[in-house]
Formats: structure tokens, C-alpha cells, sequence
């Protein structure tokens, strides 16, 4: 058979198989739906017609396979420009689908943040009205709901231009409602002071309702819950939003140290017998006390110190453990401070309370439970490590990429008042919220990157630097409590 008749069809044109291959799809396409048994409508193309389109499509996968040649290769790899009848188009659909899914990722990320946004700030605007409501199960239901929003995510610019709302809702359930929704309302106000970062808008709150939660706290008609939980509200709130001038916290420290003075032995060094809740009452009013005290100048430590150490070492031999494991920190953390303002400081009968430490940390009695006596145990191996040995056993707290060490009496009393308060949220504020950050020598939030991972510092770089802030923080605490000195 001569060469030049080789690969002949009907139409009489030349051409490869890949020719045909097209001839043949475009014949099928361009019949119409009526034809059967191969006869052609009244509408069907001519052979010329189909050998011009024919042609043209050829010339368009021609191009359009040099530019796949040119590429990649990865759409080539694939086989669709081979067999679409239109590649180049196939090719520009490719590219938009496998270049960009992550800007698409990205911009459907924004949306679904955005709208997660819109939502979260419209149920926190219903909790806010329900707060208002007239049962006291829905009031109760909305400051539960407000209590897990604050604890868990930051809500500056949410709760800035609501803050008065608020407030006065909340001051309306402390003076109306009932134990448990008083106890949920000053819950809620310590979250508000710190969402507002210590301010001039968490001390306007401040002097708002410090009236109603005094009174509170010394009406012994009062439930022990919310009693309990206005002690905390005002030990974090003074702490977090105290003026300069120190007068704030002048009245914080007498009013809480009236509360829990009363555990405190007779004149013939008997422990008065507790009711039931008390020592809880007792234990939230020290701890919320020793946190201010922190902030106290050298000269009112002393007094303090003076007065205090002595009857607390009693308190050791107090029925409750929880208010035990209280006076045991607060011991340790008093003579801590102690020993910042006087390298020779030493512990009146410091033989008697290392006795007594040393009994409870190895206390082993059946009649306590096992957990309340592992904790124990714990806690007072640790303080008397440290009254010992001047050592203190140093934690390490991740949230993120970053961590902050732990690394004194000081620091833990700091850390587990805001633990208490915010509860599994801790971490996300220790992150994010400036005023957490600012407390323990953070720095400002960082902005993360994929690359961070990659470029993390070490541990000792890490603990180097939060050492430094934290002392930087100290130093300028110090010149705030030199100017409260005079007023103390």
C-alpha cells in the first residue's frame, strides 16, 4: 500500500490519529439529538465546516501542549490537556485550583473567625440583658455564662463601652439577690477588672461596688459562699487597680485582715473551735490578704511581720487542712519578703515552726483523707525546704510557645490568685491579656508565624529573660511602694 494513502478516512483530509481522535468527538458533538442509524439532521455541519473546526482545535492543542512543555509539567502529568477538547482553558482552571486553595483557605479562615466573632459578642449581648431578668435561675444562668466567656478569652474591646452596664447589673445582684447569685456576681466582677487590665476603668468599677462588697464580707447574716467570694473580689481587684497613692490598699489590707484575725489564738494561745465554712472564709480572706501584701513598702512589712508571724505558727495547728496549707504559704511568702528587706532576717522561735512543719509533713494520720494528707505532706516539704534553706522549688508554666518559671513565694502567690480566678483560662490570659503579661514580665502579645517553631529560644534564654523582666516589674513596684510608705 503506497505511503501517501496510509491514514486516509472518508472527509479525504491527512492527518495523525490524534486528528481523528478529535474528528470523531467533534462529529459526535455536533450531531444533534434526532440523528439515528448515522444519518445527519438538517442542521449538521458540512465536512468542510467540521474539517475547519477540526483544524483550529488542533492548532489550539498544539499551542497549548508547548506551553504545558514549557511549565511544570505537573498539569501534563495528568493527562487533561490531552483529552479536553479545550486545554488551555483546562489549564488556567488547574492553576487557579492548585495555586490558590491556601488564599482561599485563608479568606474562608477570616470568615469563619469573623462570624465566629459576630456570634460569640451577640450571645454575650443576650447574657448581659438576662442579667436584668426577673428570675433569679435566668440571672444566675447568664452570670455563669459570663463567668466562662471572661475566663477564657480576651473581651477588651467587647466589654469597654459596656463596662457600666455592667457593673450595674452586677451591683443590682449583689444587693438583691440571693447567696449564690451574690457569690457568682463578685465572681464576675474580678473577671471584669481584669478583662479591663487594671485601668481607669477597673478602679471606676472598683469604687463603684467596694461599698457593697464590704458590706458583704463583715455581715456574718451573709452566705459563707459569697462572703468567701467577696474576699477574693476584693484582694484581686485592690491588687489589680490600686491607685499610687496607696489608700485603696490600705483599706483592703485592715478589711480583710479583720476577717480572718479571728482564727487566730486567745490570749492563753488556745485556737477558737470553727463553724462549719468558716475556715474556707478564713483561708480566701489570707490568701486575698498576703496577695496585697505583696505590694506593701519595706516599712509597713516589718510591722506586719511582727505581728503576724508569731500567731500564724499557731494557726499551724488548725483543724482544717485547707486553712492549714493557706498559713503555711503565707508564712513562707511573709518570710520571703522578710528576708528581701533584711538579708539578717530570721524567724522568731524559728526551731518551734521548723517542729511543726516538719510534723506536717509527715503526717500520717488515718483519720484525714489521703488526698488532703498527699497534699499536705506536699506543701510543707516545700516550706520548710525553704525557711530551711532559703531554696524554693522552681515550676515551669507553658501556654503557647513561651512559658514563665515560678520561681518564688512571691510569684506563685501571684500566679495561683489568678489561677483561682480564671480557672483552665489561665493560659489563654498569660497569652494574650496585656495586664497578665505586663504582671510577669511578658511583654507585649506575641504574633505568631508558622516560622516561630522553628526559631524558638531555650530554656535558659527564656528563664534569663523572665528573671530580668520580672525584676525590671519589681524595681518599679518598688518606687510605687516608696510613695505609698507615707501614707501607711
Amino acid at each position: 500500500m503506497p505511503r501517501s494513502k496510509k491514514g486516509k478516512r472518508g472527509s479525504g483530509k491527512p492527518g495523525s490519529l490524534r486528528l481523528e481522535v478529535l474528528q470523531l468527538q467533534l462529529s459526535a458533538k455536533a450531531s444533534p439529538k434526532g440523528v439515528k442509524n448515522g444519518m445527519k439532521g438538517e442542521s449538521a455541519a458540512s465536512d468542510d465546516e467540521l474539517a475547519s473546526d477540526i483544524l483550529s482545535h488542533y492548532s489550539s492543542a498544539s499551542d497549548s501542549a508547548s506551553v504545558l512543555e514549557e511549565g511544570t509539567g505537573q498539569y501534563g502529568a495528568s493527562g487533561t490537556a490531552s483529552v479536553c477538547l479545550h486545554p488551555l482553558k483546562t489549564v488556567v482552571t488547574s492553576q487557579m485550583l492548585t495555586v490558590c486553595p491556601h488564599r482561599l483557605n485563608a479568606g474562608s479562615e477570616q470568615v469563619d473567625e469573623q462570624n465566629a466573632q459576630e456570634e460569640t459578642e451577640d450571645k454575650l449581648r443576650q447574657c448581659i440583658d438576662n442579667l436584668m431578668d426577673k428570675s433569679a435561675k435566668g440571672r444566675l444562668a447568664a452570670l455563669e455564662s459570663l463567668r466562662q466567656a471572661f475566663s477564657s478569652r480576651v473581651l477588651y474591646d467587647f466589654l469597654t463601652d459596656r463596662r457600666l452596664t455592667v457593673s450595674d447589673c452586677l451591683e443590682r445582684s449583689l444587693k438583691k439577690g440571693g447567696g449564690e447569685e451574690q457569690a457568682a456576681a463578685a465572681t464576675v466582677f474580678t473577671l471584669l477588672c481584669i478583662q479591663l487590665g487594671g485601668g481607669d476603668e477597673a478602679e471606676e468599677g472598683l469604687k463603684m461596688l467596694r461599698p457593697i462588697l464590704t458590706a458583704l464580707l463583715i455581715d456574718t447574716s451573709v452566705s459563707i459562699a459569697a462572703r468567701q467570694s467577696c474576699a477574693r473580689a476584693l484582694g484581686m481587684c485592690s491588687y489589680v487597680s490600686t491607685a499610687e497613692e496607696g489608700e485603696d490598699l490600705v483599706k483592703s489590707l485592715a478589711l480583710l485582715e479583720n476577717v480572718f484575725v479571728a482564727s487566730y489564738p486567745n490570749k492563753e494561745g488556745t485556737l477558737p473551735t470553727l463553724k462549719p465554712g468558716l475556715p474556707g472564709l478564713y483561708g480566701a480572706a489570707l490568701q486575698a490578704w498576703s496577695l496585697l501584701v505583696t505590694l506593701c513598702p519595706p516599712s509597713r512589712l516589718t510591722v506586719l511581720l511582727d505581728f503576724h508571724l508569731p500567731k500564724l505558727q499557731v494557726c499551724l495547728q488548725s483543724s482544717d487542712v485547707n486553712y492549714r496549707i493557706a498559713v503555711g504559704e503565707t508564712i513562707a511568702l511573709l518570710v520571703e519578703l522578710g528576708r528581701e528587706v533584711d538579708e539578717e532576717f530570721e524567724v522568731g522561735d524559728a526551731e518551734s515552726l521548723c517542729e511543726s512543719l516538719k510534723s506536717l509533713a509527715t503526717d500520717g494520720n488515718k483519720h484525714r483523707a489521703k488526698n488532703d494528707r498527699r497534699k499536705q505532706r506536699s506543701i510543707f516539704r516545700e516550706v520548710l525546704h525553704y525557711i530551711e534553706n532559703e531554696d524554693f522549688s522552681e515550676e515551669k508554666i507553658r501556654f503557647g510557645v513561651e512559658s514563665v518559671y515560678i520561681d518564688s513565694w512571691m510569684r506563685r502567690r501571684i500566679y495561683d490568685a489568678f489561677k483561682e480566678i480564671l480557672e483552665s483560662g489561665v493560659r489563654h490570659h498569660l497569652q494574650f491579656n496585656p495586664l497578665l503579661r505586663d504582671i510577669f514580665g511578658l511583654g507585649a502579645p506575641l504574633i505568631l508565624d508558622a516560622s516561630i517553631k522553628g526559631n524558638k529560644i531555650s530554656r535558659f534564654e527564656k528563664h534569663l529573660f523572665n528573671s530580668a523582666a520580672f525584676k525590671a516589674r519589681t524595681k518599679q513596684r518598688n518606687k510605687v511602694r516608696d510613695k505609698r510608705a507615707d501614707v501607711m
